[in-house]
């Protein structure tokens, strides 16, 4: 049996995607997917179901008009008995016509049914003056902008600050469930027992309903503290195969731009490291395939004291120098202590001596390298992800950001999903520096560099659009900020108007690619309701079979 989804980035207006999970579970079938801009599986193949979900009304005129060109083919099918499954307004789309007030849309014609919408509070996507598609157009005053662009709509900022939106270089979305979780019996002493007693006691229940659920999860929290750029690194030993696709369809769903990889690890057995390694391989051929600006891959490793040299041979063959490595360095003394004691060399020369440095890889935390190790960081180009929150958390210490970064070696920041607020992050990389350092006057340069500039060099370096920075031609990521400051705010002081005055909540719209995610904190074409009541029955799900209860 095969079964084709349509549109899925696009068809789940109510979470009604689960329902393509449900069917792959408990159907022995050959599942499909085509997405946006594909020719649909059906054109050259024979199919069993045709399966759509729910849309907003732009998506309806989208998919209508993707379809059109294959109309006679889906009339052949329908009248050769193909089955078509199709749920809430996806119906409407093989229908006759769709009458919006005065305005009347075409739909494929192939079924007797025409529909009307009455939608008296729909919320539109508006424009603003300076894009055009996915870019920014021109930067200027806002009286000269409007003589020019008369015909544009407008997004009123109501005397907000309008900025570059965030990149987050290093998350977790697997620990988008976990706000709140107490697990029963689990009290860390050390890095290693927060390790499995949290994460990967979390990761090792984690099913594909519980990885979706976390994506949608932590990508809505982005949007609604304007990050419209993640370098995820994602784990979930209960269900591997196919964990980075379903991650991509979330994050095209929600419009954000994501470079994704999976953690592989020797930790759960060989079965499961070579179904972490064959996932990244796939997820890294999918991507170079699709070329679409917005998606990227990485290949994700765990970290040194839980990957053989076995196993990074075996990352580096299935890689074949196709992209970089996101993986944790030094986080704790244990990844020092287990290379020194195993393989007589330090974490980051082990890594130099397996093919895992270069420019395209990122090493998260390296809080523990010494200077011999920042050298080879530096001479091979390498980046490190800094994420001040989570370190201070374990109690694992202290990145040294001042030496890094007066080696000249690529250092982002990151927030390892402890928050999705980047401001959060800023302001407590500047206080741990100056406490680490006993200096109440370094640091600010550096954070603010981390997350405003490096950041988006990091970003330069998987997606094509230049990113962090509004002037004409580069991404528009645009992000306004509900922020009235009481004392004198210019170019000179903005950098500490953030530190001690802004936080993510205060981001009122969010705009990624072009696309108006959130305006006035609603956001556009997600019914956030329906998403958080499905991602609170996956999370209920969790936490049930961790704590072997009901929530």
């Amino acid at each position: 049996m095969t079964i084709e989804f349509l549109y899925p980035e696009l068809c789940n207006l109510y979470g009604d995607r689960g329902n393509m999970d449900y069917l792959r579970r408990c159907l022995p079938a050959d599942t499909r997917q085509t997405y946006m801009g594909d020719e649909p599986w059906f054109v050259q193949h024979e199919v069993d179901l045709i399966y759509m979900c729910s849309m907003t009304e732009r998506s309806q005129e989208r998919i209508i008009q993707a379809l059109t060109p294959y109309r006679e083919r889906l009339k052949d099918l329908m009248a050769g008995g193909t089955h078509f499954l199709l749920t809430g307004n996806a119906m409407e789309v093989f229908g006759k016509t769709i009458r919006d007030g005065e305005k009347t849309i075409s739909g494929l014609g192939l079924l007797d049914l025409t529909a009307r919408r009455i939608l008296p509070r729909r919320a539109n996507s508006l424009f603003l003056g300076g894009f055009e598609g996915t870019k920014i157009v021109e930067v200027g005053e806002e009286t000269a902008l409007r003589a020019k662009y008369a015909d544009a709509h407008i997004i009123d900022a109501k005397g907000g600050v309008i900025m570059p939106a965030f990149i987050n270089a290093h998350t977790h979305i697997y620990s988008a469930l976990a706000r709140g979780l107490s697990i029963v019996g689990n009290n860390p002493t050390n890095f290693y027992e927060v390790l499995d007693g949290t994460w990967w006691a979390i990761d090792r229940h984690l099913m594909m309903d519980g990885t979706r659920a976390s994506a949608t999860a932590l990508y809505i929290d982005s949007i609604k503290q304007g990050v419209t750029t993640v370098f995820d690194h994602h784990a979930s030993y209960g269900e591997i195969p196919g964990t980075l696709f379903t991650i991509s369809e979330e994050s095209r769903r929600l419009g954000l731009r994501s470079c994704l990889c999976y953690e592989v690890s020797d930790r759960d057995g060989e079965e499961k490291c070579l179904q972490a390694i064959k996932e990244n391989a796939d997820f890294i051929t999918y991507c170079q395939k699709q070329n679409d600006p917005m998606l990227a891959a990485m290949f994700g490793g765990h970290a040194l004291f839980t990957i053989s040299d076995r196993t990074f041979d075996r990352m580096a063959e299935a890689n074949n120098g196709r992209t970089g490595y996101h993986i944790h360095v030094s986080e704790g003394m244990n990844d020092v202590y287990d290379s020194l004691q195993n393989y007589g060399r330090r974490p980051v020369q082990r890594l130099q001596d397996h093919g895992i440095l270069g420019e395209k890889t990122i090493l998260g935390h390296c809080i523990h390298v010494n200077t011999a190790e920042m050298d080879i960081i530096r001479e091979t180009g390498t980046m490190v992800v800094n994420n001040p929150e989570s370190n201070m958390g374990n109690a694992i210490g202290i990145c040294p950001v001042l030496q890094l970064y007066k080696r000249g070696i690529l250092l982002g920041m990151g927030t390892d999903a402890y928050t999705n607020d980047m401001l959060e992050s800023l302001k407590v990389a500047l206080c741990s520096q100056r406490s680490q350092n006993c200096l109440p006057n370094v640091g600010w340069c550096e954070v603010t560099d981390m997350l405003f500039k490096n950041n988006a060099r990091i970003g330069a370096r998987y997606f094509p659009d230049e990113l962090g920075v509004l002037k004409a031609g580069a991404a528009a990521d645009i992000i306004v900020m509900d922020y009235k400051p009481f004392t004198p705010f210019s170019d000179e002081n903005i950098d500490g108007h953030m530190i001690f005055g802004m936080t993510g909540r205060q981001c009122q719209t969010t705009i990624a690619a072009g696309k108006v995610l959130m305006q006035d904190r609603v956001l556009v074409d997600i019914d956030e309701e329906a998403e958080n009541a499905h991602i609170l029955e996956a999370a209920k799900k969790l936490w049930g079979d961790l704590n072997h209860r009901t929530y």
